[in-house]
């Protein structure tokens, strides 16, 4: 049903990283719930490097389903390199991405490829609830919603990258000359008609998380410079007040000496300002070096990612099938 075909009606692009025990399960579900909606379709699994018996657990069961790709990286690129190999590997009239672990529960696909036939061209799913520590739920509700405040246009809230992108939409972003992407905003960046679909996000089927809170904050700036100037017009600003403020403070000096009035004394009143001024002068450092990690990378040039191997190669068969 799904081999030897110039391309099919839906491409599942899924990610693995320590994910060794999340596999088997994680492809029963998808195959079945694509199944019953009686649909054409290539699932492309990407091992980014992971440590631990992946490689093996996909290498076979690639062996038994020819529709199953499977690619391999070189080493541990990062999930948006995953998701940009994969969307330059598909061939589907719609391309899902979702995360590897069962996060994201593959019995809602449904629902998204029912929006997408009713003619949206990007359906993505929004985490309504979560079976997640207090802690990080109110770090995933902060961090959406100051996203979408500090952002040069709308940010859908609660938004992962577990989505549907019509064929169209997957073009212009894979034309898009920038190397390090963050997909869900680049999803968003690129507008067309969107709509979203409520879910619970489930916790990990098996395994522990692969995200240190080190990673999260990562990963905050990451999404905040790569689509807002709002920080660095923020520097601007503190510029301006504290300039202001020192004016205004060496005018309040000047008159005290004028007029005889006694100013305050001592070295604690200096040291108080230099610290409150180096520890904005430290800020402002910070955040300009985040944006210039940012050129930093780009200007580089260097390939997403690497790719080792490919299992099941469907992209190859349609170039072959499609030659003059």
């Amino acid at each position: 049903m799904t081999m030897n075909r110039a391309h099919y009606d839906v491409s599942v692009v899924v990610p693995c990283y320590k994910d060794e025990g999340n596999i088997l399960e994680l492809y029963a579900r998808l195959s079945s719930t694509l199944k019953d909606k009686q649909l054409t379709y290539e699932v492309i699994y990407i091992n980014d490097g992971s440590p631990d018996n992946s490689k093996e657990v996909l290498n076979s069961l690639a062996d038994k389903h020819p529709e199953l790709t499977v690619i391999h990286h070189s080493r541990n690129f990062g999930l948006m390199s995953v998701y940009d190999t994969g969307a330059k590997q598909s061939l589907g009239d719609c391309v899902i991405f979702m995360d590897g672990d069962l996060q994201d529960p593959p019995e809602v696909i449904p629902k998204f490829i029912d929006k997408w036939r009713e003619g949206y061209d990007v359906v993505y799913g929004q985490a309504i609830s979560r079976d997640e520590k207090l802690l990080r739920k109110i770090g995933y509700w902060l961090f959406y919603r100051l996203w979408d405040k500090l952002s040069n246009f709308e940010i859908p809230h609660d938004s992962g990258d577990f989505s549907l992108i019509d064929r169209k939409v997957v073009d212009v972003i894979n034309q898009l000359q920038e190397k390090e992407r963050f997909f869900r905003g680049l999803r968003a960046w690129v507008g067309f008609k969107q709509t979203c679909v409520p879910f619970h996000r489930d916790k990990r089927f098996s395994g522990t998380t692969t995200q240190s809170l080190y990673n999260y904050l990562s990963w905050a700036i990451f999404a905040i410079t790569s689509f807002s100037h709002k920080p660095l017009r923020f520097l601007s600003l503190i510029a301006v007040v504290t300039a202001g403020i020192n004016i205004l403070w060496f005018l309040s000096l000047l008159l005290m000496y004028i007029f005889n009035i006694k100013g305050p004394e001592g070295y604690l009143m200096l040291i108080s300002l230099n610290l409150i001024l180096g520890s904005l002068l430290l800020i402002c450092l910070g955040t300009i070096s985040e944006y210039i990690t940012r050129i930093y990378s780009e200007i580089k040039r260097r390939p997403t990612s690497i790719i080792s191997e490919t299992i099941n190669c469907h992209r190859l068969n349609f170039s072959e099938n499609n030659k003059p």
